[in-house]
């Protein structure tokens, strides 16, 4: 139905509307300090949010009416009252949740200060809304077209992309990890991307049914964030902030900020370029590809993480600032055995969730013909 897809379209826009005032917001935390809540990042942040959540609510009363006037369509659910497809109450779900990290972040931040971490509970609870959102954008494309339609395709695509690079932002805190504790801890960044982005590429891929989607959901991703960073530089062109990073870093020389622009610091002009490290990514999806994540998910898994140990073990073994930090080879080879436990727990759950969204796949979108008594009769003849 046009409503489903409207609401599709609305979702997938706003959720990049919101990624790009992320990457924008890291950054302005980074350089300049929270300031307020009303800083422009979370402006385009929570506009792309509200905008997600008015779609979402709309089509729910939309359907929720319909089904209180007997119009009730095939693949529709009741929870809470609150009538339509399972991808609609995901997205819906899922943006209520980022809604209500809002202002508690905004109470975190007058609690315990400027100082920032994406591994905080109102940003967790955050980015766990933004995965249960984006997850239902995956679903409402599946039920919103047909199965060989390019429009389904290009949804699960920018969809997939968005929920690999929702869930890429939440190992950003492991290089701080890895600064600070060294050792095994060194390949922190590595070992948690085999736990957590199988989560994030299997669904996407066994929804594409393509070989070719892990690598094609990573460079979305990183054509997505590139392009924040551009808008990032034009904010700050623009909006000319005034920074206060500078005292809060003095006040608490050991925190997050604070460690964040000593690395930044030590290896500025150094290390691999910039086209290297972007490259990075785009190879360890390519091991997916090459081992097939949809026929091989664990084997995949495993492949994808011990290519990460080695691709950012050596990326940042380039580093002036990480550079003595770098794990022994004992400790790499423990690293390693790590990373392939997390590697097959991560798979595991990535397939638990395509199966969970499998069935919704392969149904009919919903019908606009209502459902009688005597149809549930002939269907179940």
């Amino acid at each position: 139905m046009t409503r489903y897809r409207v609401a599709l379209w609305v979702l997938i826009l706003g959720k990049l509307l919101g990624a790009w005032g992320l990457t924008w917001d890291i950054q302005w935390h980074l350089l300049i300090g929270r300031d307020t809540f009303w800083i422009p990042p979370h402006l385009m942040m929570y506009s792309g949010v509200t905008a997600g959540f008015l779609v979402a609510v709309v089509v729910l009363a939309l359907d929720t009416r319909d089904a209180h006037r007997g119009v009730r369509r095939r693949g529709l659910v009741t929870m809470l009252g609150l009538t339509s497809t399972r991808g609609i109450h995901l997205a819906a779900w899922g943006v209520a949740l980022l809604l209500l990290a809002a202002p508690i972040d905004d109470l975190w931040h007058r609690l315990f200060g400027l100082d920032v971490t994406l591994w905080s509970p109102p940003h967790l609870l955050g980015l766990l809304g933004s995965a249960v959102n984006t997850i239902g954008t995956l679903l409402i494309a599946v039920e919103a077209y047909p199965q060989r339609s390019r429009m389904r395709l290009a949804a699960l695509v920018l969809s997939g992309g968005l929920l690999y690079g929702g869930v890429r932002v939440v190992l950003e805190p492991a290089w701080l990890t890895a600064y600070t504790h060294g050792g095994v801890a060194f390949h922190a960044f590595a070992m948690l991307a085999a736990l957590l982005l199988p989560l994030a590429l299997i669904p996407g891929t066994r929804l594409l049914d393509r070989r070719w989607a892990p690598l094609v959901l990573v460079v979305i991703s990183l054509a997505a964030s590139l392009i924040g960073e551009q808008i990032a530089r034009v904010g700050f062109a623009i909006v000319k902030p005034e920074p206060v990073i500078t005292e809060e870093i003095k006040k608490d020389p050991t925190s997050p900020i604070a460690l964040a622009a000593e690395i930044r610091e030590k290896n500025r002009g150094s290390g691999p370029p910039w086209v290297v490290r972007l490259m990075l990514p785009v190879l360890a999806a390519g091991v997916l590809v090459a081992v097939d994540l949809r026929r091989r998910p664990a084997a995949a898994c495993i492949a994808f993480g011990v290519t990460m140990v080695a691709l950012y073990g050596w990326s940042i073994g380039q580093t002036p600032a990480f550079r003595a930090q770098a794990a022994s080879p004992a400790e790499t080879a423990l690293a390693l055995a790590i990373t392939v436990v997390a590697a097959l727990i991560g798979s595991g759950a990535g397939r638990r969730i395509a199966d969970v969204l499998q069935p919704v796949a392969g149904s009919n979108s919903p019908s606009a013909r209502p459902v009688t008594p005597e149809a549930t009769v002939s269907r179940r003849a």
